[in-house]
């Protein structure tokens, strides 16, 4: 495998384990996840209705740049850098004023999502030209993950009514042992699953599942997003190193799912911040200085009344 496949890869699955996060916009709203290194970056875009993407390498960034801001000189990786330093705090707390404004406009079947913000005093403006996503991409991103999230959240519901049930036998041996609740406002009838669901499909369920613009999923079950896609990657490259013939389904209905709601749960901020990497956008290759920006001195046009 060659060094531009390496990278390519790399973005693939870095995009992979990044949470989704949501994006407001003055006519509509997004769902959008993103991994940034100094080599390239890859983006997700979807409005409910499709999904888009962009991954590029530097040299597209290098070009790209050029077109777009002629005043600014610069290697790509501060660029990337840039890139980064506005998308995360902008959708980390959307409820904050971010240094960026975003827009989108749909050209075709293809999104152009705009950026404009300042960089060393001058304007700054990104174009991040996404493209209709390929079946295989919205599987590896959405369907696969949201089975797996099903399956997870369906084990999640069988180990509490287990719970309950135990719960049940508990309260009724204090009972027998001759305990009596000091306060009758705390007693509870034992625990019914089937008619506990039967009332949560009637009463509960036409709220718990208002998709909406997507906000609620990006803010409440990011942490198991992620758990379920890192479960993927694991078992795929378990398999890889084997040699054995990758299975119709990572998640199992037991094991996996076991796995996944066992790790521990982050806390939840107003909005999810945006999936990049970690303070350094550079990957695992370490820390990159960042270049200096130079303006490019423009000459004083003479007109002819001059």
């Amino acid at each position: 495998m060659n060094l531009v496949n390496m990278k390519m890869e790399e973005l693939e699955q870095g995009l992979l384990m990044q949470p989704w996060a949501w994006l407001p916009l003055a006519e509509n709203s997004l769902v959008v996840k993103a991994y940034i290194t100094k080599q390239g970056y890859a983006l997700l875009v979807s409005d409910l209705q499709q999904v888009w993407h962009e991954q590029v390498d530097a040299s597209v960034v290098s070009q790209r740049a050029k077109e777009l801001n002629k005043r600014l000189t610069a290697p790509p990786a501060a660029f990337l850098c840039h890139l980064d330093d506005l998308l995360r705090p902008l959708l980390k707390d959307t409820a904050c004023p971010g240094k960026a404004t975003f827009s989108c406009d749909r050209v075709d079947e293809a999104v152009i999502l705009r950026v404009q913000s300042e960089l060393s005093g001058l304007p700054f403006y990104w174009n991040f030209h996404c493209i209709l996503a390929n079946p295989s991409l919205v599987s590896q991103h959405l369907i696969r993950p949201l089975m797996g999230m099903s399956l997870a959240l369906q084990c999640q519901g069988r180990e509490l009514a287990t719970l309950l049930r135990m719960k049940d036998l508990e309260i009724q041996d204090y009972q027998e042992s001759g305990a009596v609740l000091s306060r009758d406002r705390l007693k509870t009838e034992p625990f019914e699953e089937n008619s506990f669901l039967e009332q949560f499909m009637v009463e509960k369920l036409p709220e718990a599942c208002h998709v909406g613009d997507g906000r609620p999923f990006v803010m409440h079950l990011q942490n198991l997003y992620v758990a379920v896609t890192r479960q993927e990657i694991q078992v795929r490259q378990e398999h890889q190193g084997t040699g054995d013939p990758q299975p119709s389904s990572s998640t199992s209905p037991q094991g996996t799912e076991n796995q996944l709601l066992s790790q521990p749960e982050e806390p939840v901020s107003s909005a999810p911040s945006l999936p990049v990497t970690e303070k350094d956008p550079t990957g695992p290759s370490g820390p990159v200085k960042r270049p200096q920006l130079s303006k490019v001195k423009r000459k004083k046009l003479r007109g002819l009344f001059s």
